[in-house]
């Protein structure tokens, strides 16, 4: 599986961004998962719910699963935060993953750059940030700056960068 992340700020626009590339990659025929960091805790289940009390009980694990989508939750309860890798494994194969979050992997990834919000570029001196998407030119950028507001041209300088160009 190939894997592309976007990082950046908070307020940047990392969701906006990879919301718009998804479709535009599967209609040029990928698979496309993602995969999103949270720096803070989440649930999905709501208490009270039969999931909710299955973990309250202790449940290591908790699949749920109906006929249109299956979720599985499993509790860390302890254990170490698991890397990009682990959660990379628990995916089905895919074309592309697309990873928001993670800004300390190793992994490529793409910064969602707004200088107006006033917090200095991270690329500087990261070799895996391999392009910048900006509203605004950027001065003294050493790489690819792409187009904030377009992200047709994204998926086609990321498809060209992954070598799934011919898709």
């Amino acid at each position: 599986m190939k894997i592309l992340g976007l990082t950046g700020w908070s307020g940047s626009g990392k969701t906006t961004l990879l919301v718009a590339l998804l479709p535009l990659l599967v209609a040029r025929g990928l698979t496309v998962s993602s995969v999103k960091h949270a720096h803070h805790g989440f649930d999905l289940d709501q208490p009270g719910k039969d999931s909710w009390r299955h973990r309250q009980a202790g449940a290591h694990e908790v699949l749920i699963a109906a006929g249109q989508r299956w979720a599985l939750m499993h509790e860390v309860r302890g254990e170490p935060e698991p890397t990009l890798t682990d959660l990379l494994g628990h995916l089905s194969p895919v074309d592309l993953v697309l990873v928001e979050g993670f800004k300390q992997d190793p992994h490529p990834k793409i910064e969602v750059h707004r200088p107006a919000l006033g917090r200095a570029p991270i690329w500087p001196g990261r070799p895996d940030i391999v392009a910048v998407a900006a509203d605004t030119p950027l001065a003294g950028c050493d790489r690819p700056v792409l187009p904030l507001d377009d992200p047709s041209a994204i998926v086609a300088w990321a498809l060209d960068f992954l070598g799934l160009g011919g898709q």
